[in-house]
């Protein structure tokens, strides 16, 4: 037992729990939670503020932010428009089967990084450990011209210097709760859809 190993465990139990209780909402509440934690992450790899970021050097951070925290990580390609990475054992061990959705930490905090570096950042998780594969590959865009549907991460707003990212003011607040509204609509879309389509199902039976 180490301190690493307690945390993995203590958040990937609290993360399924908030799952049952928050449903959908869950993961909402962790791509927010991994934008700001990216973006605290991102700083202390800006030794100088007014420098631009390469794509080696986006690859390399990422990397070294996953593996500081207990990953390994290692980058596959570097393109002008796009970098792969991949993983052979993740930040929160085996503990992450229990809550995949943590897969959306992932996601943000490197997307986070790419919108605010790059003016644009989307992120396919092609494999997931968390999903029962035996390793993660994650491919980051920097351009919308790809042929992966990935979580799209732009217009990113940067917390004011001296300013702390875990200060959630109102309006944060307002976007996360307007994000979970649309994931509501579109779960009563589709129940009325599927009873719709049971209706269907049922006046054809009775015809036959």
């Amino acid at each position: 037992m180490t301190g690493q190993a307690f945390l993995a465990q203590l958040i990937t139990q609290y993360a399924a729990l908030h799952k049952k209780t928050a449903g959908p909402h869950a993961e909402a509440y962790i791509k927010q939670i991994g934008i700001r934690t990216g973006e605290w992450l991102e700083r202390f790899f800006n030794e100088d503020s007014g420098a631009s970021w390469t794509v080696e050097k986006y690859a390399q951070v990422i990397v070294d932010i996953k593996n500081a925290i207990g990953g390994h990580f290692r980058i596959v390609d570097v393109h002008s428009d796009h970098v792969v990475v991949r993983a052979t054992e993740c930040p929160f061990g085996s503990a992450v089967k229990h809550a995949p959705h943590l897969c959306n930490m992932t996601s943000s905090v490197f997307g986070g990084i790419a919108s605010r570096q790059f003016g644009y950042g989307e992120v396919s998780l092609r494999k997931r450990i968390a999903a029962g594969d035996s390793v993660c590959e994650v491919a980051v865009y920097f351009t919308p011209a790809n042929s992966e549907n990935g979580d799209i991460y732009e217009n990113i707003p940067v917390t004011p210097e001296n300013g702390s990212p875990f200060l959630w003011e109102e309006e944060t607040i307002r976007l996360l709760n307007e994000e979970m509204r649309r994931n509501d609509e579109y779960i009563l879309e589709l129940l009325d859809e599927l009873e719709t389509l049971r209706n269907k199902v049922k006046e054809s039976s009775g015809t036959d």
